[in-house]
């Protein structure tokens, strides 16, 4: 009997440990949401760069930015919200530093992306 308690025990652990990469994928795939926003971004800008007046594709283009941004942020908090209420056993799981890293970098890149468009 003690050796389906340790079997399941095992299992437990090796759920949590499944868990845990399952977030890493989740974030990945929220980080390439908002790339996608980011190209909407640059598609719209690229249609309708030569509407009149401009500023109203800058504007559009803008918006997408920021949910793109937005969309880094919340995959983030979610991410570090989940690590939190599990523990690794046998999966070594990604710092939080590199969820907060990744999210910045992003950040910026988008951003700089936002300021190549308005000076378009």
């Amino acid at each position: 009997m003690p050796e389906q308690i340790d079997d399941s025990k095992m299992r437990t652990r090796w759920a949590e440990d499944r868990t845990i990469l399952a977030n890493e994928r989740t974030f990945s795939a929220w980080m390439g949401m908002g790339l996608g926003a980011v190209g909407v971004a640059i598609g719209l800008k690229a249609v309708f760069g030569a509407a009149d007046p401009t500023w109203v594709a800058k504007l559009a283009a803008s918006l997408f930015l920021a949910i793109a941004i937005l969309i880094y942020w919340m995959a983030h908090n979610q991410a570090c919200k989940t690590l939190q209420r599990l523990r690794d056993n046998d999966a070594e799981a990604m710092p939080v530093r590199n969820y907060r890293l990744l999210a910045g970098v992003m950040t910026f890149a988008t951003l700089a992306v936002g300021a190549v468009l308005w000076s378009l």
